[in-house]
């Protein structure tokens, strides 16, 4: 089974209409689950793709793999 994040709106009939088309799921009947905000400050537009995030981590992941860090006592100097 395939994971797709996507966001969409619930029209007042009750249909989905999502931001974007996914690709490569065509012609199959899909699961869908549901994450509807209880409050206006469950979703914010403005925070990075899930996409973005996992490239960060991935990214993180090989520094510390590769020898690529600070001790922590440099990370904190200059800051006051």
């Amino acid at each position: 089974m395939k994971a797709v994040e996507v966001t969409g709106e619930i029209d007042a009939q009750g249909n989905l209409t999502l931001d974007q088309q996914i690709p490569d799921i065509t012609n199959q009947r899909v699961r869908v689950i549901i994450l509807a905000s209880e409050t206006e400050n469950d979703f914010d537009p403005d925070d990075p793709p899930v996409d973005a995030i996992k490239a960060n981590l991935q990214k993180a992941l090989h520094q510390v793999r590769t020898g690529q860090t600070l001790p922590l006592s440099q990370m904190w100097e200059g800051i006051e």
